[in-house]
């Protein structure tokens, strides 16, 4: 058995609990009262090490991500060739970048899988580069419009293809939630948003938007202007036939002045 401790060497202390009878907590206090410059050597101590741990410790990073139109498109499913067209013409580089440097917003009119299968087969194929960016572009505003705003619009709407009001002119008009879309080749509607906040607006439609500028045929280039080498030669054949005319006039002059002279001769031979 363990010697019981001496009640006559410990502070009174009202009696709390079995806590309070603790050996290591009464021998604890003892030392705090015999030793106070220790104690406070040894709390400052602590105090220090904890700040040093604070200031160690990495700031939690941001809750929010930027904005990426890829990820969104591929977590609302169902725009596989989109996904594929705005990766390979980086149109979705931009609009990101833009999303991030600028304050308008964008809104972006995104075709599902549907709407690409329906198109005539091949016609993806028989575009190049530039073509299927300005097609990309052509479903892309510059500004963020919601869905009760598209009355608000002036048509032609203006979009990243372009502001040519005829070869890629797109109008819009909007009835209550309903939101029809014409390109001069087809008409479609807003079948639903897939994703708003309050800067980037994406809408679902069915149909691809075609802009007129594909079928239309462009203007032929101006004619180029004629050489100078060939300007001489034109002006020579053209002093040719005037030399010549001029040759047989002064040989027709010649020739009336040579009878003219026999004929006063004759006449003077005969008055004698």
């Amino acid at each position: 058995m363990k010697p019981p401790i001496n009640s006559t060497l410990l502070p009174s202390l009202p009696h709390q609990g079995p806590l309070f009878h603790s050996p290591i907590l009464i021998t604890q206090k003892m030392v705090m009262k015999k030793h106070p410059f220790l104690s406070l050597s040894l709390f400052l101590m602590v105090m220090c090490y904890t700040t040093t741990i604070s200031a160690q410790t990495p700031a939690p990073s941001p809750s929010s991500s930027p904005t990426d139109i890829i990820r969104i498109l591929k977590k609302a499913g169902g725009f596989t060739t989109l996904i594929r067209l705005l990766t390979t013409t980086q149109v979705s580089t931009q609009i990101n970048a833009q999303l991030l440097n600028s304050n308008n917003g964008l809104t972006v009119f995104a075709p599902n899988d549907n709407a690409f299968q329906s198109l005539k087969p091949g016609f993806l194929n028989s575009l190049n580069d530039q073509q299927k960016n300005e097609l990309i572009q052509f479903h892309v505003l510059p500004t963020f419009v919601s869905i009760s705003n598209f009355d608000t619009l002036s048509n032609p709407v203006r979009t990243q293809a372009g502001d040519d009001p005829d070869r890629l002119a797109l109008n819009i008009t909007s009835s209550g939630n309903q939101v029809n879309m014409t390109t001069g080749v087809v008409n479609t509607t807003v079948g639903g948003s897939v994703y708003s906040d309050h800067q980037l607006a994406i809408y679902q439609v069915d149909k691809v938007l075609l802009p007129r500028d594909f079928f239309i045929p462009k203007p032929p280039p101006p004619a180029p202007a004629p050489a100078k080498a060939k300007a001489s030669s034109a002006k020579k054949s053209a002093d040719g036939p005037a030399s010549a005319n001029d040759s047989a006039a002064i040989s027709l002059k010649l020739k009336n002045g040579m009878w003219v002279s026999l004929a006063v001769a004759a006449a003077v031979v005969f008055s004698l």
